[in-house]
């Protein structure tokens, strides 16, 4: 804050201008000594002139010597001692007058006064330089006032030892650099220290704190991979700073992957956020984007609690903007989320990012999101290489006043021998008899095509077989068999018109049903079933290919 334009609305601020206006202007240099005003300290130490009475009559010598802080005359373009009172005698030692003060006041050159005593005289005003510490460990603040003395021009240099001060201060400071300190190391313990790597989405995330002087907040990010080829990606910001904003944070995080493995829609995932954001601290809100990626459907499907739009460029250059958020912040409660939708095509990259890479006090906050279009517009390279450069773009540096979190996915464009390890095919299942014996046959002849092992192939096969007859039994149309391949994985998937979802059962020996989803859950690697938001359910598994790391 500037305090010379509000040091005018202090109080008696007028009345002090008032009466300096009524008694004309100061003499140059006379100023900062009141009690003396335009007089010479005499050989004795008394005040010459005066017309007696009150503080004039005043011995000024026995004055200085007896108020405890430090105080020395000096005089002359050397500086020579004129004066020191007791307190500095009993501090530094006596001294000699007359003596320059470079040799016969050491401890002023270990303070670094010497160079401001010269700027004092030179231009007739008053200095203060706050806490110096000296070679003996103590500290003090030191006024140093223009003054004419009998042998001319001087300087009285007025000390007050604040090293009590100088050391709480310190203190305070230190305590306050490890509060940071652990609220950072906190936010980054609970940052996910590797991210989860899809098959199909390449990703890069920077979280990076405030300044030294900002408490850290409660920016986050995640990805978590939900099984047949869907990646969930969120971000959000806590508001608030320090260690309760960082705790909280993490709660919210966790529940985000908790829920997320119920492979809710987005606007169902918030609504359970913000439950929940309410019972962790009903007066702490957050801001978040939760988004799901399906590689079969090509766009992003997403929620927002109050947060920024997500950014996309295509793979012809064009941004997209997503809507505007479709709930209010996490935590306000009352409140029914909806999702949305934005492309997200091969050749596609998104970017996910929290209020500090684009609010500035001095700008409105939707100018930086549209600096940030133009930033991604020209952003290529892989996605650690366009995070880099967005931040870079926005001038986020390492003194920046708020926290930083990005989230760079890209849906590469797979061509070539690539291309040839990412395949899809599917099949509308129709009704009858004959939709089991078609749908083993279609997987067969896919998975023979895609050169699967022999191995691979039959349990494949016989994955589809017992995912349609399941659908075929309990289910409605329109049914579809969707098979897909990754350089990782093998992904067959069965929807339906029915929202019902399969659990898995252990069945009796006399049952004729209840064995196919436990056949699944047996052979392959991982199965699970989820709504569609159409109405309709969907249910996969997934067999990690031979050299798969998923």
């Amino acid at each position: 804050m500037n305090f010379t334009r509000w040091s005018a609305r202090l109080p008696g601020t007028q009345r002090r201008a008032a009466a300096r206006a009524d008694h004309g202007p100061t003499p140059r240099g006379e100023g900062a000594v009141p009690a003396a005003r335009a007089e010479h300290l005499s050989a004795s130490g008394r005040t010459d002139g005066g017309d007696g009475g009150g503080v004039d009559e005043l011995p000024l010598r026995d004055v200085l010597d007896r108020i405890p802080a430090l105080v020395a005359l000096v005089h002359g373009p050397e500086h020579r001692v004129a004066y020191v009172n007791d307190a500095y005698a009993a501090a530094f030692g006596a001294r000699t007058v007359g003596e320059p003060a470079r040799q016969a006041l050491p401890e002023l050159d270990e303070l670094s006064l010497l160079p401001l005593l010269d700027q004092v005289l030179r231009s007739a005003k008053p200095r203060t330089v706050k806490s110096r510490k000296g070679a003996g460990g103590r500290s003090y603040t030191v006024t140093c006032t223009p003054l004419e003395t009998a042998e001319g021009p001087g300087v009285l240099v007025f000390a007050a030892d604040v090293t009590d001060h100088a050391e709480a201060a310190e203190r305070l400071r230190t305590s306050e650099r490890e509060q940071r300190e652990t609220a950072v190391t906190l936010q980054r313990s609970l940052l996910p220290q590797e991210l989860e790597e899809p098959d199909d989405l390449r990703i890069a995330a920077t979280y990076q704190p405030g300044g030294t002087e900002t408490a850290v907040g409660g920016d986050w990010y995640d990805v978590i991979t939900l099984g047949g080829g869907r990646t969930a990606l969120v971000i959000g910001d806590v508001m608030g700073r320090g260690v309760r904003a960082a705790a909280v944070m993490g709660q919210l995080r966790t529940a985000v992957r908790a829920y997320a493995r119920l492979d809710l829609p987005p606007h169902e995932v918030l609504q359970l956020l913000d439950g929940l954001a309410i019972e962790i601290d009903p007066q702490q809100i957050a801001t978040c984007v939760y988004a799901v990626h399906d590689p079969n459907e090509g766009r992003l499907v997403y929620a927002s609690a109050g947060h920024l739009p997500i950014l996309v460029r295509d793979e012809n250059g064009t941004i997209h903007r997503a809507e505007e958020p479709t709930g209010p912040p996490l935590g306000t409660g009352g409140w029914l989320h909806t999702s949305g939708s934005v492309p997200l095509g091969p050749g596609s990259t998104a970017v996910m990012y929290t209020d500090g890479l684009v609010e500035r006090r001095d700008e409105d906050i939707d100018e930086g999101v549209a600096a940030l279009e133009r930033a991604l517009s020209g952003a290529t390279g892989t996605p650690q290489v366009v995070c880099d450069r967005l931040i870079r773009a926005s001038g986020v540096t390492a003194d920046h006043d708020d926290d930083v979190a990005v989230l760079v996915l890209q849906h590469p464009a797979r061509k070539g021998a690539d291309g040839e390890r990412f395949r899809n095919a599917a099949l509308e299942l129709l009704g009858g008899v004959e939709a089991a014996p078609r749908a083993r046959a279609f997987a067969s002849g896919v998975l023979t095509s895609w050169r699967f092992t022999p191995d691979l192939h039959d349990l494949g096969v016989l994955a589809a077989s017992e995912l349609v007859a399941n659908s075929l039994q309990h289910g409605t149309p329109p049914m579809r068999l969707r098979l897909r391949r990754t350089d990782r994985r093998l992904i067959i998937e069965v929807t339906d018109g029915d929202d019902h979802l399969p659990r898995r059962r252990r069945a009796e020996p006399g049952d004729e049903t209840g064995r196919g989803i436990a056949i699944v859950a047996a052979i392959a690697s991982n199965w699970g079933a989820r709504r569609t938001p159409g109405g309709g359910k969907a249910v996969w598994c997934e067999f990690v290919l031979p050299g798969g790391t998923g």
